[in-house]
């Protein structure tokens, strides 16, 4: 059985090759992040007895050994990627030596993988990365179609600040298309298009609202001048065409989330773009051994500190990915309302006293080991609701 280690960097990689005896095949392969290079390794690779099976992994780097893991897959050969916090763990307890190389990584690596169990990257890694590129993408225009939102909020505190509280304090679409189209309380209480306004409310804003929302114009005490209505023009344009970006990777998101179908989305109060973002951070769940695992790579379980006969236990660790943990919060937040096995386990630990910050945090640790059972063994989720 071969064994090979690959450290990857954004230019190059290096590759080491041994046996499970310890015979060194390769010393140090450096092929550059090229197709060339790419194709320098797969000779190698061929070289090597094919009555042998090759086992290949490498630390996980984000995006720069995309193109790598994709190669290999194209060419029939699996690959294990491994925490980069695990493998410089193993390396601490072969040496107390400091000296790092790209070819010694390549090197530890491959007896990284000799020492642990050999879990392949499934064939649909590709969607799933796909997945975790567009919900992080939407994630970050998420936030910043917030950020302009609150920009806003500030130049209607000036300019009109009885707009926002009249519309409950959001920003829904037809306080958006009256703002886009008439800016300025002074223009606001001169509208007259009130047929144009029903339609794009579908009917839910009604007459003597639209009465109402004039003499709030007619009465502010904002002030408007070009400046701020300059401003608020281009604030709206910037959030809308975040909002349209934001749309179309939605659309993108729930065209693969559907096309997987994995057994998290028999969860309620799991939609699709939760369900994408959760699947995707986890990525594939057979390299977990098990529920508390996964919880571990969440970052969602307590720090624990135990001297003698005492024991505590602290606040969450946020080991991992922020990305994943926002996303099961935000899950946790609905399938507590949805689903009573959840419901009933939230107000268990609130009657604890714990607080709904903490009772939800508990609510995603028990999510994260359901999701790990539907998942390992392809099972749908089966509700107590009637």
């Amino acid at each position: 059985m071969y064994f090979v280690g690959i450290d990857i960097s954004k230019y190059k990689h290096d590759c080491f090759i041994c046996t499970e005896t310890g015979e060194v095949i390769e010393e140090n392969l450096s092929f550059t992040n090229t197709n060339e290079g790419f194709t320098q390794l797969l000779n190698l690779l061929k070289s090597l007895d094919n009555s042998y099976e090759i086992r290949i992994g490498f630390e996980a780097t984000g995006h720069y050994g995309m193109n790598l893991k994709l190669f290999l897959e194209k060419n029939n050969y699996s690959f294990m990627e491994f925490n980069p916090a695990l493998v410089k763990r193993f390396i601490s307890t072969l040496t107390l030596r400091r000296t790092k190389t790209d070819k010694k990584d390549a090197m530890l690596i491959a007896k990284y993988l000799i020492s642990v169990d050999y879990k392949p990257h499934p064939k649909q890694f590709y969607h799933k990365y796909s997945l975790k590129s567009l919900s992080r993408m939407r994630e970050k225009l998420v936030k910043q179609r917030s950020y302009y939102e609150v920009q806003l909020t500030n130049v209607l505190d000036i300019i009109f600040p009885e707009f926002k509280p009249f519309f409950n304090n959001s920003f829904s679409v037809t306080s958006l298309f009256i703002l886009n189209k008439y800016k300025t309380a002074e223009k606001i209480k001169n509208m007259k298009d009130y047929d144009s306004i029903r339609k794009i409310s579908r009917g839910s804003f009604s007459y003597p609202q639209f009465i109402k929302l004039k003499e709030l114009a007619k009465n502010t005490i904002g002030i408007s001048n070009d400046i701020f209505e300059t401003e608020l023009e281009s604030l709206i344009i910037l959030r809308s065409n975040v909002d349209i970006q934001v749309k179309k990777l939605e659309y993108q998101i729930e065209s693969i989330i559907k096309e997987l179908n994995p057994p998290t989305l028999s969860i309620k109060g799991i939609g699709y773009i939760s369900c994408a973002g959760i699947i995707s951070e986890f990525g594939d769940f057979s390299r977990f051994k098990s529920a508390d695992a996964c919880v571990a790579f969440a970052g969602i379980e307590p720090s624990i500190s135990q001297s003698g006969t005492e024991l505590h236990t602290g606040h969450m660790v946020k080991h991992g990915s922020g990305h994943l943990r926002y996303f099961l919060m935000n899950a946790a937040d609905f399938v507590f309302l949805h689903e009573p096995i959840f419901t009933e386990f939230y107000y268990k630990k609130r009657n604890e006293g714990k607080s709904h910050r903490v009772a939800l945090n508990h609510v995603a640790k028990k999510l994260v080991r359901i999701i790990y059972k539907l998942e390992s063994e392809n099972i749908k989720f089966i509700s107590d609701i009637k």
